[in-house]
């Protein structure tokens, strides 16, 4: 592995660079533009993208945070309650058609509750683990993330574990009937 595609793999650009692809299409879905199924395959999309993200961060980042800083528990719980709640809106999300009216009230507060919850992460938690982890661990942090992110679950479950164990024993099966239900869905992830 090069030292440039290494550096891809920090926590902290793995997890960012992630934010950063959900503002894309949230900025798109904003411009309200398109078809009403082209709108519900980016909500489908960004839909999988923040549930896979939630995940692997539950698996591997909150723990990390847990462990390493002195308020751990405290921020981890926080950022585990803002998951939950925007699982919730996700899952009733799911289940709307585009051009039910609130479909578009459920994305506006969807993309609220995501902008706070990346803010609260890119200026608390992240540079606190920044500045607590080594560069060793924040690699090794974010390769764990990335791999998770390949197995974890497409769609919103909203009473599935969040924490270790039971979430890595469980998370990467669910993934695998959310994929399967994508494929015979037809739905893109």
């Amino acid at each position: 592995m090069t030292a440039a595609r290494e550096h891809d793999t920090d926590l902290i650009r793995v997890i960012t660079a992630d934010h950063r692809e959900v503002e894309r299409v949230f900025d798109e879905l904003e411009r309200g533009q398109g078809t009403p199924e082209h709108r519900r395959a980016l909500a489908d999309h960004v839909i999988t993208q923040l549930v896979r993200h939630a995940v692997a961060e539950e698996q591997f980042m909150y723990p990390a945070a847990r462990k390493v800083l002195p308020n751990g528990d405290e921020v981890a719980d926080h950022e585990l309650r803002e998951h939950a709640e925007a699982e919730l809106v996700m899952k009733e999300l799911e289940g709307l058609e585009p051009t039910d009216p609130r479909f578009d009230q459920l994305l506006g507060e969807l993309m609220r509750e995501i902008r706070h919850h990346i803010q609260d992460e890119e200026s608390d938690l992240l540079p606190q683990l920044a500045a607590r982890c080594s560069a060793e661990d924040l690699q090794e942090l974010g390769r764990k993330v990335i791999a998770a992110k390949k197995v974890a679950p497409t769609r919103p479950h909203p009473a599935a574990p969040d924490k270790p164990p039971a979430n890595l024993l469980l998370n990467p099966g669910t993934g695998l009937i959310d994929r399967l239900r994508d494929a015979l869905s037809g739905r893109n992830s």
